[in-house]
């Protein structure tokens, strides 16, 4: 095997060398193809075969890299993979001239190239361009996989993402797909009204979420910063200054483990609009989740798996409380005090801490219980008050809080509030949180007094949405894991 590999190691060599020395050769010919700056672009492939028949005989220029060539005596063909394909290119020795002929046999497989030539169709009825000049645009020094196995190791295909874009066109469909995804939600947002904002990624203070946040110091004032967990404190900020309908698109950054739904930076929409609350949230989640569905997929029915998710159809609407007596059998209307909600999850086996409070033990048990079942698009709604530090509560029952997640094919697919506006309760909030990170919580919120502040000057009611940007592409590419969805995920670096 070792000297398989060893041998396999030697070929490689040499076909490399074999690259150097032509693009040598081309460099002392005077025929330098890093020397190109530019090249007019008239066509693309799939434009050309949508449009054959209005383009048969019409001049076109192309430009993409050679994946295919087969050199018959005084003609050859190749085929060239541009943006929205590939598409054959006719090259005979007649057409280009001799000298120029010479060169294109030369050409290795994983070269730019640009065509000029008339559209046509050959005996067998391919698409084709007779070629009249092909210009060599770059030179590929390195090999592409083998054509018929192609990329398939995953870990290299993350890492040589440029690599698995050429070989896997499904992969490039994926990511023209995220880019459309990204262009309905702005899209449909402004249509309703809607101001895109950017805020601070380097933040004194990471809070609006549950997350340890990663830190780092600014060198210039000499002060420890870290990067944001959340979008939602400086966006409330906005509200209060009068911007009553504002989102923001970017990343955040989470201090957390590696998964098929987790990535320590990823993207987050977040939405706030003056003047409504949670069920105003509701009801734009249902209406844009449709809008993007259609738009990048052509169809209100997701497949994701086994699973098929109607969205044409309203969403399931149901309390915390509820799905947990529906799935779990248990009713935490019953439940009165901490002690008793502890001695419940001892008996079904829930591992809980010793902080932990009665809405904590509940939601343990919405989630061991009730979220795997959730695979059509519903809302639960109604959290308990623990696990939700700016929200606000249910005036006919404190307990509880006006929020509620959006669950699709068992995964929570966004977060959203009433959000709450009492500065004096939120002072609360956050001194029970502070609480929290001395009694060893990683993840609960510091106090922001700046908040505060812009709290005690008063923000208007408002009801407020985060997505996960990611697992949204997820669901609209049917795509098993984020890092598929991100075009260069985290990874372990090798040098260590």
């Amino acid at each position: 095997m070792a000297q398989n590999n060893q041998a396999a190691e030697q070929d490689l060599n040499q076909l490399l060398k074999v690259r150097h020395d032509k693009l040598k050769d081309l460099q002392e010919n005077g025929k330098d193809p890093f020397q190109i700056t530019k090249y007019d672009v008239t066509s693309h492939s799939q434009e050309i075969k949508d449009n054959f028949e209005a383009m048969e005989g019409q001049a076109v220029t192309v430009a993409g890299r050679m994946m295919f060539k087969r050199v018959m005596g005084k003609a050859s063909f190749c085929n060239v993979q541009d943006l929205q394909g590939n598409i054959q290119a006719y090259v005979a020795r007649d057409s280009i001239g001799e000298d120029s002929y010479k060169d294109f046999k030369k050409y290795d497989v994983g070269d730019i190239l640009g065509i000029k030539g008339e559209v046509f169709k050959t005996k067998t009825g391919e698409i084709s361009v007779h070629a009249q000049e092909v210009t060599l645009l770059s030179k590929s020094l390195q090999i592409l996989p083998e054509k018929f196995h192609g990329l398939t190791d995953t870990d290299i295909r993350y890492r040589q993402r440029y690599v698995d874009l050429i070989m896997n066109s499904e992969v490039k469909d994926t990511f023209i797909k995220r880019s459309k995804v990204l262009s309905s939600i702005r899209k449909y947002l402004d249509s309703q009204g809607f101001m895109e904002v950017e805020t601070p990624m380097l933040v004194s203070n990471a809070g609006g979420a549950a997350a340890r946040p990663f830190e780092t110091h600014f060198n210039a004032l000499n002060e420890d910063l870290k990067l944001r967990i959340s979008l939602e404190l400086y966006l409330k900020r906005l509200i209060v200054g009068g911007m009553e309908r504002v989102y923001e698109i970017g990343r955040v950054f989470r201090n957390e483990g590696l998964d098929t739904r987790h990535n320590p930076e990823f993207t987050l929409m977040e939405l706030y609009q003056a003047f409504t609350d949670y069920n105003g949230m509701m009801d734009l989640t249902e209406n844009l989740y449709r809008y993007v569905a259609k738009e990048v997929t052509g169809s209100e029915v997701l497949k994701y798996g086994e699973h098929e998710m109607d969205l044409s159809k309203p969403f399931e609407r149901i309390t915390m409380v509820d799905a947990v007596k529906k799935y779990a059998n248990i009713d935490f209307n019953e439940i009165h005090t901490t002690e008793e909600a502890k001695k419940l999850a001892d008996e079904h086996h829930i591992e809980y801490e010793s902080r932990h409070k009665k809405g904590d033990i509940l939601n343990l048990f919405f989630e061991e219980y009730v979220e795997g079942h959730l695979i059509q698009p519903t809302f639960v709604m109604d959290h308990p008050i623990e696990i939700s530090p700016l929200t606000k509560k249910k005036p006919e029952n404190p307990e509880y809080v006006e929020r509620f997640e959006f669950f699709m094919n068992g995964w929570e697919m966004a977060n959203a509030y009433s959000e709450l506006n009492d500065p004096i309760d939120q002072r609360e909030r956050f001194e029970a949180q502070e609480a929290l990170l001395a009694a060893g919580d990683a993840e609960a919120n510091h106090t922001d007094e700046d908040f505060l502040n812009a709290l005690n000057i008063g923000m208007p009611p408002t009801g407020g949405i985060g997505f996960g940007i990611d697992r949204m592409v997820m669901m609209m590419t049917n795509s098993p894991a984020i890092r598929d969805v991100l075009l260069f995920p985290t990874l372990k670096n090798l040098d260590k």
